[in-house]
């Protein structure tokens, strides 16, 4: 089991893992051993998952997660597929506490007397600057 948060658990037989070659350092032997790991996880058809984190992922997860549902996470950061393995699943997990923080909505407030007060002050003395600088000559200047 993969303790998400307090209340979601993911079973490990719940995901899948495909290891492919990985670019990279390594020398002569990248090109034989299967560093890269590819981890795949089925939201929509997840016992484990609420509905409201099934939603939030699909926003969250972007181009990671398919049409399917499939989300699919890739790691070649090491040179180990145990390691890779790892950072797949710590990239699963923060992806998922991510989706589950419900976000909290804006309270609209009125701005206060003061700072509107002010915001006026502010608009009075920009327009008369505005309007000094405005040059209108008269007929008696020409002559």
């Amino acid at each position: 089991m993969i303790e998400i948060t307090g209340q979601i658990n993911i079973s490990e037989n719940e995901l899948s893992f495909e290891f492919v070659r990985s670019g990279g350092p390594g020398g002569q032997k990248v090109n034989k051993t299967s560093s890269a790991v590819l981890l795949k996880f089925d939201v929509r058809n997840s016992p484990s998952l609420p509905d409201y984190v099934k939603d939030r992922l699909k926003t969250v997860a972007g181009k990671s997660l398919n049409n399917d549902g499939i989300l699919i996470i890739n790691s070649r950061k090491y040179r180990s597929q145990i390691r890779n393995r790892e950072n797949a699943i710590c990239k699963l997990i923060k992806l998922i506490r991510k989706a589950a923080k419900r976000e909290i909505s804006r309270r609209y407030t009125k701005p206060t007397v003061t700072s509107e007060r002010k915001r006026l002050i502010r608009k009075k003395k920009r327009s008369l600057l505005k309007k000094n600088r405005n040059y209108n000559p008269s007929e008696e200047d020409f002559q």
